[in-house]
């Protein structure tokens, strides 16, 4: 499993890099497949669950939430964003008041809102001033706090960390990841954009903890579901739902707080 997920790092690490460096049309077509990959594996497990939304609308739903987050100023993309809950309780309409329509209903939503809405923000924060040094420190900080999390977990871990959503997770894999990942948000913020240490530590408690329960967030829904990952896409890591489930929470939490600093 280790040397799979070292394999597929070294494979996807150099590409992300390469088009967080070009941003634009690359960066975005990236965050386009990500998102359709991410909507296929979605739709799949809620489907488990024996709730059925249509996996074409939510990806097209979806991808009209990055594309606004790309053209934040045309209104079209913005009317029919607004339109996400209504378009998809019209749909149920068709299916003349279906079994489990008002799930369904809300799955469609919450599955638009909690994909589409947050990776919007991955285009939002690459547009900004100093957009990729904001971007490298909120995915390398994601990745050495899951790394330090892993690595402690395994060695020293004893006592369980919610338990009944994520079996593995322990306190001190948490501790590991928090020590870890402060200190990457601390250098990196120093270093690539001059922020005063405290902002640092400050803004590198909020990504371990946005880190931390977006990835028991998806737990939750992989635990509804009935599976351990959303999918096989990426060896040893599993889905793309499990790729990017932490930085899901992460670069909203940095682009607001760059927002904040100025």
């Amino acid at each position: 499993m280790l040397v799979k997920r070292v394999a597929s790092a070294a494979i996807l690490i150099p590409i992300v890099a390469a088009v967080v460096y070009l941003g634009s049309y690359p960066f975005l077509g990236v965050i386009l497949l990500v998102a359709c990959l991410a909507c296929i594996e979605y739709a799949a497990l809620v489907r488990l669950r024996g709730l059925t939304p249509s996996r074409g609308v939510l990806i097209l739903l979806v991808v009209l939430c990055v594309l606004e987050a790309q053209w934040p100023t045309e209104a079209r993309l913005r009317a029919l964003v607004a339109g996400v809950p209504a378009l998809l309780l019209t749909i149920e309409v068709f299916y003349k008041n279906r079994t489990q329509a008002l799930m369904t209903w809300g799955v469609g939503v919450a599955g638009t809102l909690y994909i589409g809405g947050l990776l919007g923000h991955f285009i939002r924060l690459r547009a900004l001033e100093h957009g990729m040094e904001w971007m490298i420190l909120a995915l390398v900080s994601t990745w050495v706090c899951d790394t330090g999390a892993y690595f402690v977990g395994v060695r020293w871990g004893r006592r369980r960390f919610f338990p009944a959503i994520s079996p593995k997770k322990t306190w001190e894999g948490a501790l590991g990841g928090l020590v870890s990942g402060v200190a990457t948000v601390v250098v990196l913020g120093v270093w690539l954009l001059q922020l005063p240490v405290w902002q640092g530590l400050l803004l590198g408690l909020c990504v371990v903890l946005g880190a931390t329960f977006g990835d028991l967030a998806e737990s939750v829904i992989k635990r509804q579901a009935g599976v351990k990952d959303s999918g096989h896409l990426i060896p040893g890591h599993g889905g793309m739902l499990d790729r990017i489930d932490s930085l899901l929470f992460v670069v909203p939490i940095v682009y607001y707080f760059a927002i904040l600093v100025g």
